[in-house]
């Protein structure tokens, strides 16, 4: 299997017009795209700081049309990096110079909704959002939502094992996916899982949502709908140390309390936010923690007297509670809208995901402070505060040599400090390009061969996604010699992706 941090190289002119040819065979006219204005706009996901000309990019329609261009892909032994909505903020959905980007939107169809079974079946390219404005009519929804939820598709959150600000109580996509189908890369049909509550053998269902395309090509996906709750309301509490703030995460999670959400913002993240959307944050805290409380009336009412009780005695200085379902939205509109927010105050941003036990809340934040001066750069910073998993916005302006440099490795310094901590280096957005040199810190070399192994167990020639998410030894040994975590010089030249 090819080393994926090998460099891509563009194909050759002759095996190019093969490619096309063979392609041009499988798919509709208007289903390949193959001039350079045309590959320009898939150059990249929602990272656009990595940037990779495509050879072709192939827009099926249908199940077949997919394992057709895989088939051909394999004949040819041409690299396949299969592409949702391209607003992924790890790199994953990055084309390969010498492979074809295998996009999927087009592929958009609910194929059915059964309330009774509380169940859908979608195809990849159906927006997050779509599914639960189809269920709406019959009192359900799916639980995930990202911010990106509006444009974000099905196919997309199963590759990167997406979430949102529900997923404390409600869970990942992991958790609210029943069964996936789609294509290995010969253009073999497979299935993972199944409408029943369990399926026969191995429990693969679990091993390919959150593979980032590395395993297969997904192309329909069957998801659990959920009653929508008969009421949900927020509490927004403001703390004047942040310290205090995760403290308070940890007094609700302790008193046997699971909210709906349970999000924290410090000062300079509502400080970008308010102006933006006037969601009535307290822009005197030096953080707020946002807790929903879902379920029948009566349910409601009592935790959210619990919860008040609770933020009390953990020191927040000001209460206040959403009174009307305008009034909770717009309390969530912030946080939901505060990546586009970091761009009203800075030319770039640069959005990190890592997770943390929760009692290192506040320790993170404080040691982001330092690294704010280490690198000469401003973050502000939000977290789903219940499950410890934060997104720090690393402010920087491109146009200024040395800025993204400097935010790489700001970044790279957050995701090593969660792991000292006892945590992870992403939550929710994956690994792809971005943090695959950071695997080297998460991971030891026996698990990273292992890791190979499941790749070559599915995808023997290595064409699915190459360059993503698993780092080689060859790699790690390099940034061993150039680690960036604490104590480390300050600018290493990094392997580059």
């Amino acid at each position: 299997m090819p080393a994926p941090d090998d460099d891509p190289v563009a194909l050759p002119p002759a095996r190019r017009r093969e490619l096309l040819a063979a392609l041009s065979a499988v798919l509709p006219a208007d289903a390949l795209l193959a001039e350079d204005s045309e590959l320009r706009p898939y150059e990249c996901d929602g990272l656009a700081v990595f940037r990779e000309r495509p050879a072709a990019v192939a827009l099926p329609r249908s199940e077949a049309e997919v394992g057709a261009v895989l088939a051909v892909c394999r004949r040819l032994g041409v690299p396949v990096v299969a592409r949702g909505a391209g607003t992924g903020l790890s790199g994953g959905a990055m084309p390969h110079a010498g492979g074809v980007v295998l996009g999927l939107a087009r592929l958009n169809r609910i194929l059915e909704l059964d309330p009774r079974a509380g169940l859908a079946r979608v195809e990849p390219g159906v927006r997050n959002l779509a599914i639960s404005e189809a269920a709406a009519a019959h009192g359900l929804y799916y639980a995930p939502d990202p911010s990106s939820q509006i444009a974000c598709t099905i196919g997309g959150n199963v590759a990167e094992n997406a979430g949102g600000v529900h997923c404390l109580k409600y869970g990942l996509t992991l958790h609210n996916v029943l069964g996936v189908r789609g294509f290995t890369v010969d253009g073999e049909p497979v299935a993972f899982g199944g409408a029943a509550l369990d399926a026969p053998g191995l429990d693969l269902l679990s091993l390919v949502i959150g593979s980032e395309g590395l395993l297969a090509v997904v192309t329909e996906v069957t998801v659990k709908l959920l009653p929508r709750p008969a009421l949900a309301r927020v509490v927004m509490a403001s703390f004047d140390d942040v310290g205090r703030a995760g403290e308070a995460v940890a007094a609700i999670l302790a008193a046997g309390i699971i909210p709906a959400g349970l999000e924290m913002m410090d000062r300079r993240a509502t400080e970008a936010v308010e102006p933006f959307v006037r969601a009535g944050y307290d822009l005197g805290a030096a953080a707020i923690l946002l807790a929903e409380s879902d379920g029948t009336a009566e349910e409601v009412e009592a935790e959210v007297a619990a919860l008040e009780r609770l933020l009390r005695e953990s020191g927040a200085t000001a209460l206040a509670v959403s009174g009307s379902e305008a009034e909770r939205l717009r309390f969530w509109s912030g946080r939901k809208n505060a990546f586009p927010a970091a761009g009203r105050i800075s030319p770039d941003y640069y959005c990190m995901d890592g997770t943390i036990p929760r009692r290192h809340l506040g320790r993170v934040l404080e040691a982001i402070a330092g690294l704010e001066q280490r690198y000469g750069l401003r973050c502000m910073n939000v977290f789903h505060a219940g499950d410890g998993n934060l997104h720090p916005l690393i402010l920087f302006d491109a146009n200024v040599p040395g800025e993204w440099p400097r935010a790489e490795r700001f970044g790279a310094a957050i995701v090593e400090l969660c792991v000292e901590l006892g945590g992870t280096i992403t939550g929710e957005h994956g690994v792809g390009v971005e943090k695959i040199n950071s695997m080297c810190v998460q991971f030891g070399d026996g698990e990273r061969t292992a890791f190979f192994a499941v790749k070559r167990a599915f995808d023997p020639p290595g064409l699915l996604n190459p360059g993503k998410l698993i780092p080689t030894l060859r790699r790690c040994a390099e940034y061993g010699r150039l680690h960036v975590h604490a104590g480390a010089v300050p600018f290493p030249d990094l392997p580059r992706y």
